[in-house]
């Protein structure tokens, strides 16, 4: 249970309440004041951890990195198409960076795992633990691509009001069941390794995705 609400908390943080800002700011008062009520709350959460010393995952970073190159490079060119296609990019690349990692020793998920929950080197090695982080690095660079993929096509084929409600929506929808997924998947594991009721549990980790899952 520790592991699902570490994964819960890290994801809604840094992925669901800054779609959830965006789209409520996008909806009263427009969409540059959205963009930067998403940017705001992603710092913001990263201030508060640090004034309470609290952890701040890798996931919460990525997507306050991500936030600000895209509304940087959209002020700039005074373009909101801008920021709307940069996920496009980013999340290519992501799932590029994931795929490439399938061919190393640690997977990309295996070197997240830490943000979510603590593993040593004995845990980690072990045979079904480690195909266990090859299959979800795989599970979250395929669907980096197909979100790539499907927010390319929105955007180019939908109005602005559409694209942001169906796109904010769909990937958040995505997420939450890949999320869910994973920890299905980190679960069964655990129990075929005997982890579960230890004190030993078997870590989890999603996105980061997902950097793949941020505000449309």
């Amino acid at each position: 249970m520790s592991v699902i609400r570490r994964v819960s908390l890290s994801l809604l943080i840094a992925v669901v309440v800054p779609a959830v800002v965006f789209c409520g700011v996008f909806v009263l008062a427009g969409v540059w004041t959205a963009i930067a009520a998403a940017l705001a709350w992603s710092y913001g959460a990263i201030a508060w951890r640090a004034v309470t010393r609290r952890r701040t995952s890798g996931l919460l970073i990525l997507t306050a990195i991500l936030l600000t190159g895209r509304t940087a490079l959209s002020v700039v060119a005074g373009s909101t198409w801008l920021y709307f296609l940069q996920p496009v990019i980013s999340d290519g690349i992501v799932a590029f960076l994931f795929l490439l990692s399938l061919a190393s020793a640690r997977p990309m998920v295996a070197r997240l795992a830490g943000d979510f929950y603590p593993m040593d080197h004995e845990l980690a090695m072990r045979p079904r633990i480690r195909r266990l982080f090859w299959h979800l690095t795989a599970l979250w660079a395929a669907l980096g691509l197909a979100k790539a993929g499907m927010t390319l096509w929105l955007l180019q084929s939908q109005s602005l009001e559409t694209f942001v409600l169906v796109k904010s929506v769909s990937m958040l929808a995505i997420n939450v069941l890949a999320a869910f997924a994973t920890i299905g998947m980190a679960a069964l594991v655990a129990r075929k390794e005997g982890l579960m009721g230890s004190t030993r549990l078997l870590p989890v980790t999603v996105e980061a995705q997902n950097p793949i899952g941020r505000p449309a």
